[in-house]
């Protein structure tokens, strides 16, 4: 799959141009949960706003409600056509995941809108699934991913350790990776990019008393990091506490460049490019 240069107007072309947008200042939401019930009464609505805060693309992620049903993703990103998508099952819902499950996964990675596996991972926080069921489904799904070629989402929590040693006993890194609203300090982001992973930043580094997060912002490399909002989760000041949604990603960027000592549009422009190199510019492998 080819990509267009930053100056071009990327996937909203194909949706009519971009003269809703912001047009110097093109962000991706790398991370959103746009399916569940909370967007069931303005999804349309939320989505125009981000467009109009210069949201040039959302990734859907796909996780939804788990399987028996892994297109809650495709199915928004075959909507819209500024919108890609994920596909996976989450730690919370590894013991739904049957034989079954892991032929239809494989066949959405060739999904044409499908970006990366994921959110995959550990979550020993609620442990919805038993956590021995939570690793197998994990080195399941790197499993297929390696095979299609395609970046895996990871979710951790409260299980940092094992969440790293998975991912060496099981993950060749060809096609990169994403740590998702990423929580930790510069030990943890130290790790996470000697693995070969990008770091996404959510609303969390908006947080005043996420020092460790604001600390871990500042020494990942440009051509690392990310951005995303994790909605309807997460919202960032000065929104925290609401419902969040894809336009106020801009805040995260924001308070990125304020750590960074940098501007906000070099912080949209890096972003969007990093997240179009490892999702976009990627061979798709069958072997």
């Amino acid at each position: 799959m080819s990509v267009p240069p930053l100056s071009d107007a990327s996937p909203l072309a194909r949706a009519g141009g971009r003269a809703d947008l912001a047009p110097d200042l093109p962000l991706v939401d790398s991370h959103c949960h746009l399916d569940g019930d909370r967007f069931d009464t303005d999804r349309d609505a939320v989505i125009a706003r981000a467009r109009t805060a210069g949201v040039e693309t959302m990734v859907a992620i796909g996780t939804g409600d788990g399987p028996p049903d892994l297109e809650a993703g495709i199915r928004l990103a075959d909507a819209y056509d500024f919108m890609y998508a994920t596909v996976g099952v989450h730690p919370h819902d590894a013991a739904k995941a049957t034989d079954e499950t892991w032929p239809e996964l494989n066949s959405l990675t060739v999904h044409p809108k499908c970006v990366a596996v994921g959110e995959i991972g550990l979550d020993y926080h609620y442990d919805f699934s038993p956590r021995d069921t939570q690793r197998a489904v994990f080195a399941k799904q790197m499993e297929i991913a390696s095979t299609a070629g395609l970046p895996i989402v990871i979710h951790t929590r409260e299980a940092w350790d094992d969440t790293i040693a998975a991912i060496r006993d099981h993950w060749t890194p060809k096609a990169g990776g994403i740590f998702h609203c990423f929580s930790g300090g510069p030990r943890e982001a130290e790790q996470v990019l000697e693995l070969g992973f990008h770091i996404s930043f959510s609303g969390i580094v908006t947080f005043p008393r996420a020092t460790d997060i604001h600390e871990a912002a500042k020494l990942v490399p440009d051509d690392r990091l990310l951005i995303e909002t994790d909605a309807p989760y997460l919202a960032p000041i000065p929104y925290r506490g609401k419902r969040n949604e894809p336009a106020y990603v801009v805040e995260t960027a924001r308070r990125l460049a304020e750590l960074r000592s940098t501007t906000l549009h070099n912080i949209a422009r890096l972003t969007t490019e990093n997240w179009r190199r490892l999702c976009l510019q990627r061979t798709r492998s069958k072997s």
